[in-house]
C-alpha cells in the first residue's frame, strides 16, 4: 500500500514515517499544506491518506479529505486530530473517511488500522476479480436469455433452461463464435463425429431447441449456416 502522510507538525510526521517504512509500507514525502494534499493525491492517488485536520495553509485537513474523496472515493482517508467534538465526528462521517484518531496515538492503533484497510482493499479488489470472470464466463443472449461458458448451461432470467446435451452443445458452439456464422457442415461434423450427421438431424434439434426456449434465440444466415442471437446493444 502506499500511504500519504498529510502533518503540519514535522517531528511527528517523520515518526509516523518511519514507523510505516519500518512495517513495509511506501510512504510518499510528507505533506504539510491541504492543497499540496490535493495535488499529490491526484497525481499519485495513494491508498490511504492519514490526514491532520489543521493544516499550514487555509485549507484544512477536513475541506482537503472532502475534496480528494470526491475526486478519488477509491482512497481511504484516516483523520489524525485532537479534536473530539460532534461536530468534526460529523464531518469524518461526510467525508466518507475510513478512520479516525484521536491524538495521541499509539503506534499500534496506526497500524491496526492500516491492516484494516489493507484487508478491505484485498476484499474489495477479488470481488471485482469475480465480478470481471462472472462477466467474462456469462455471454448475454436474446430476450433475457444468457449462457454460462465455463458450466455449458443456459438461463432465462436466472431459471436455467434443460434443452438435453446435444442442444447445449449446439448452444455452446454456437457461443464461442457469437460474431460469426457457424456453416452446417462444421456443426453436423462437430454433433456427429461418429459420422452419422444429417441435415434432417439438425433441423429437428434446432426445431426442439425453439420449442423450448425462443423462435429467434438461433438464426438461420442465409441457408449458410446459423447464429446465436446475442442481446440488443443500446
Amino acid at each position: 500500500m502506499q500511504i500519504l502522510i498529510v502533518e503540519d507538525e514535522l517531528i511527528p510526521a517523520n515518526y509516523l514515517k518511519k514507523v510505516l517504512l519500518a512495517e513495509g509500507y511506501d510512504v510518499l514525502p510528507i505533506v504539510d499544506k491541504g492543497s499540496v494534499a490535493i495535488c499529490v493525491a491526484k497525481e499519485k492517488k495513494p491508498d490511504i491518506i492519514l490526514m491532520d485536520v489543521m493544516l499550514k495553509d487555509r485549507i484544512s485537513g477536513c475541506d482537503a479529505a472532502l475534496e480528494i474523496s470526491q475526486e478519488n472515493p477509491q482512497i481511504r482517508i484516516v483523520f489524525l486530530t485532537a479534536f473530539s467534538d460532534q461536530e468534526m465526528i460529523d464531518f469524518a462521517v461526510k467525508s466518507k473517511a475510513f478512520a479516525y484518531l484521536l491524538k495521541p496515538y499509539r503506534d499500534k492503533e496506526i497500524l491496526a488500522t492500516l491492516a484494516l484497510a489493507k484487508a478491505e482493499m484485498q476484499k474489495h479488489t477479488t470481488s471485482q476479480n469475480i465480478l470481471v470472470d462472472e462477466e467474462k464466463n456469462i455471454l448475454q443472449l436474446m430476450d433475457g436469455y444468457s449462457f454460462h461458458k465455463e458450466e455449458k448451461r443456459l438461463f432465462r432470467l436466472q431459471n436455467e433452461i434443460s434443452c438435453g446435451p446435444k442442444a447445449i452443445k449446439l448452444i455452446a458452439l454456437l457461443c464461442e463464435h457469437q460474431n460469426y456464422t457457424v456453416s452446417t457442415d462444421d456443426i453436423l461434423e462437430i454433433l456427429w463425429p461418429e459420422g452419422n450427421a444429417s441435415q434432417q438431424k439438425l433441423r429437428s434439434l434446432i426445431h426442439r431447441i425453439r420449442e423450448q426456449t425462443h423462435q429467434g434465440l438461433i438464426v438461420n444466415v442465409n441457408k449458410l449456416g446459423y447464429k446465436i442471437e446475442l442481446k440488443a446493444q443500446g
